[in-house]
Parts: C-alpha cells; structure tokens; sequence
C-alpha cells in the first residue's frame, strides 16, 4: 500500500480522487447518493485552484482504496492557520487495515509543514468506527470552558 499527497495535475491521482469521493457519497455515512455530474467534472479543477487544498490518496499497486481531502483554514485564537479533514475515505474492503490511520498520519505532516496549529474534523455521531479512530489517534470533543459545553457542527446552504 502506498500513501501519498495527491498531485491534482495528475489523471490517475484524479480519477482517484472522483471516483473514492462518489463511494463515500454513495454510503449510508456520506449521504447515501452519488456525486453530482457537476461535482464529477469539475471536482478536481477547483481543488487545484485552491492553494489551502491538498488531498491524501492510498493505493494498493494502482487500485485507489483511499481519500482524504483537506482545506487549510484559520485559527483566529492561535493566529495561526489549521487544517480541516473534510472527507476520510476508505473503501468497504479495506476498512479496519488503518488505511485511514496511514492516510491522516501523512496529512497531519503535511499540516504541520503548513505551520497548522491543529487539525480539525466532523464526523457522523452514528460511525462509531470512524470515531474511535479518530479518538484513538488523538482527536477529542472540542471544548474551551466545561460550563459551555462541547462544540457543535452546524451548516446552512446557501441558494
């Protein structure tokens, strides 16, 4: 198995990254439905675009088997910037060989190269696996004061 940063310029590293994301969109954990068209064709283009944007991609020979996709942001508190793990992507086959461990492992590098002070991610209550790596790899509720509770991850689309 390789683990590797995700060059956007090249046609394998693409299709990979297309063809894993549209899995996990397929999966109960990802929504259950495949990925637009629109975000099939243009997905990959406007990563690139994106300096903050970098991706991790596992292979086993030439067969893409995993995906994460990472989003710099900003830490106004640390003044500093942090990372965000946008999707954590293992294919059914291979879950539970710590592919998602390898593949966070190098993003985590990647983010402290960056001068990222932390990484940041959202996960389903529901996954259970994917929490308890997340734990046991050193992810934890956010929180700053106990009295005010944990963070909660709230969304609004936008028309």
């Amino acid at each position: 198995m390789r683990i590797l940063q995700a060059n956007y310029n090249d046609a394998l590293h693409a299709h990979a990254i297309v063809a894993l994301l549209d899995a996990y969109a397929q999966d109960p954990a990802g929504g259950g439905a495949p990925l637009s068209d629109f975000a099939k064709a243009n997905l990959v283009r406007e990563l690139a675009k994106r300096p903050q944007a970098f991706s991790v991609l596992a292979f086993d020979g030439s067969a893409p088997l995993g995906l994460v996709n990472c989003i710099e942001g900003f830490s106004t508190f640390a003044c500093k910037p942090l990372v965000h793990v946008h999707d954590v992507v293992v294919l059914a086959s291979h879950r539970g060989q710590r592919v998602g461990e390898q593949m966070l492992a190098l993003a985590e590098q990647i983010a402290a190269q960056r001068g990222a002070c932390k990484l940041t991610l959202e996960v389903l209550s529901g996954n259970r696996s994917a929490i308890r790596l997340y734990e046991r790899i050193g992810f934890a509720a956010y929180q700053l004061d106990p009295a005010m509770g944990s963070a909660m991850f709230l969304q609004k689309w936008l028309a």
